[in-house]
């Protein structure tokens, strides 16, 4: 049972390497699933293109050595983790954040996250000056600030959304951006000269080249079937075929795409779910006479990589 990842290694190194001196000042983010990669992979690259490393939340901080600044880009919830690193960087986007912060005894840096068109979390023009005030009354140091754009729609708004928050901000702090291509970090820059703008890069550092990588699992069972039941919602069966089981389900993140299409493929053919994945298996449906795999062949796994667990990576 097997849900490997094969990844040209030089190919993938070199793309990390091109992208990061393309981008500038950056800031490598390694947070959740590492990409598909896993966590401790991408914080032995990380390590070698900067002083920080953003992850996604306090109890991710503790994967950063000590050599190097945590960036946490989440506000925390009711408490501060024992484990969150002193020299961590915390983000807050509101009074609230702020204050749970002080509650909890913080007094470290903290990163203020400004609005965006995204309207996750992050302080408005309106309420800047107010938190700034608070976090300078908490005692805390403010390290810089956080613009976290939308992956689709137009660059040009794109920078424009940008450009209209650094004409309110103080220029002494960086802003970090998220979600903006090297190219629009270098018009971004000079646009505004005296704003150092430092880019943050997790999907197109780590995932922006993915013909250097392959998601496949591995066929446990095939069961040659001409009516009746089978999975474990007594799935009707109204063709001849054959049952194909694959070890790869919602454990490893596996699920239908968009419109509940199967994401395995075999012979350059989707292959239809029977049932819903389940933990580790997923039950698949090839009609009679369709191209159908064997058991130890390995199937093709359309996945996005930022939501899959691993059991292998293979390096080529």
């Amino acid at each position: 049972m097997t849900l490997r990842l094969t990844v040209q290694r030089q190919a993938w190194l070199d793309h990390v390497r091109s992208t990061a001196d393309a981008a500038g000042q950056m800031v490598p983010v390694v947070k959740g699933n590492g990409y598909g990669f896993g966590r401790p992979i991408l914080i032995e690259q990380a390590v070698a293109l900067g002083h920080e490393i953003a992850v996604g939340t306090a109890y991710e901080a503790r994967d950063v050595p000590p050599t190097h600044t945590p960036i946490v880009l989440t506000p925390l919830g009711s408490d501060v983790p024992s484990t969150l690193p002193s020299n961590s960087v915390l983000t807050v986007g509101s009074i609230e954040h702020v204050a749970t912060l002080r509650n909890a005894g913080w007094t470290g840096r903290v990163m203020i996250k400004l609005l965006s068109s995204v309207k996750r979390y992050g302080v408005s023009p309106e309420q800047l000056d107010e938190l700034t005030r608070c976090i300078a009354d908490a005692h805390m140091q403010h390290y810089g600030w956080s613009l976290h754009l939308p992956l689709d729609g137009d660059t040009t708004q794109h920078l424009a959304e940008a450009s209209h928050w650094i004409a309110q901000l103080p220029q002494h702090l960086p802003l970090h951006v998220s979600h903006l291509s090297p190219d629009s970090i270098s018009a971004l820059r000079a646009a505004h000269p005296t704003q150092t703008i430092v880019a943050r890069l997790g999907t197109t550092l780590w995932l922006g080249n993915k013909s250097n990588m392959h998601l496949a699992a591995d066929v446990l069972a095939v069961h040659h079937v001409s009516g009746g039941t089978a999975g474990y919602r007594n799935t009707a069966i109204t063709a001849e075929g054959a049952i194909v089981v694959v070890g790869a389900g919602t454990a490893h993140g596996v699920m239908p795409l968009a419109h509940n299409a199967s994401p395995f493929h075999f012979g350059r053919q989707r292959i239809q779910l029977l049932e819903p994945s389940h933990m580790h298996t997923s039950m698949l449906f090839v009609p009679a006479g369709n191209p159908c795999p064997a058991v130890g062949d390995v199937i093709d796994v359309q996945q996005p990589l930022t939501r899959v667990f691993v059991d292998t990576i293979t390096w080529s």
